[in-house]
């Protein structure tokens, strides 16, 4: 498929997982792309790629600056950078709230603020959020990082209705569990990650997690231009996790 042709996009956190597949994919389509991430030392050509934090808005507005000048514009944004954070809302205290909030919410902001100037320009201009399949589920364990994904989802909501008039489409992604590398390191770090795999991959009725390559898809879908009409709204990618209420299996 080539329907980005002649588009350019910019993805945060773009070195690895999610980020990673989607500018592969967006490159694949014919899209001039560039990755924005703390440590883009293992991205390589077609890609460009340039160092920011998101939650330094000198460095964020510093590497949108140049991702913008170097691609000749910028029509598309995948505002993907985001952490984990694992517990109640008695397992972390105010400093780690403040650093995810900081990272998952604030770091959209900066980066959005940073490109609206440019999006405007565009003929064809999008925003995809990653979100998570935590906004609108209560899921244990994770009352920090809902809290940021809520905030992220109401906050896709408020600059869809902001931008429309500017012809800048906002939406976000609502991944499930998905096999990344930050998935990796919280099973590694489980005592028994053989059956923390096993009880992750039940939570979603397809029975497997979600896969980079199937997120990025729907970043796709989201940010081209067959999706015109489409702004405000949030995509599940959560192998039916949202919707789907099965039955236990023998019943």
């Amino acid at each position: 498929m080539s329907d980005f042709e002649g588009l350019r996009a910019l993805v945060t956190g773009g070195a690895s997982g999610i980020g990673r597949a989607t500018a592969d994919l967006l490159a694949a389509r014919g899209a001039r792309v560039a990755v924005l991430d703390r440590d883009p030392a293992d991205v390589g050509k077609p890609l460009l790629a340039y160092r920011a934090d998101v939650t330094d808005d000198t460095s964020v507005r510093a590497a949108v600056q140049r991702a913008a000048e170097d691609l000749g514009g910028l029509d598309v944004l995948v505002n993907n950078a985001g952490i984990g954070a694992q517990g109640t809302v008695e397992d972390n205290d105010d400093t780690e709230w403040q650093r995810v909030f900081d990272v998952n919410v604030l770091g959209m902001v900066r980066t959005a603020r940073a490109a609206l100037p440019h999006l405007r320009r565009s003929a064809h201009a999008a925003i995809v959020n990653t979100c998570s399949i935590a906004a609108t589920a209560g899921l244990p364990q994770r009352a920090l990082y809902s809290a940021t994904k809520g905030a992220v989802y109401s906050l896709t909501l408020a600059m869809a209705a902001d931008h429309v008039r500017d012809g800048i489409r906002v939406n976000c992604v609502n991944p499930g569990t998905v096999d990344t590398p930050w998935i990796g390191r919280l099973l590694a770090a489980a005592p028994d990650p053989a059956a923390e795999r096993a009880a992750l991959e039940a939570r979603q009725p397809t029975g497997r997690l979600v896969s980079a390559a199937e997120v990025a898809g729907a970043i796709a879908y989201l940010a081209g231009p067959l999706s015109g009409a489409t702004t405000g709204i949030a995509l599940a990618v959560d192998g039916g996790m949202q919707g789907l209420r099965l039955r236990p299996v023998g019943r």
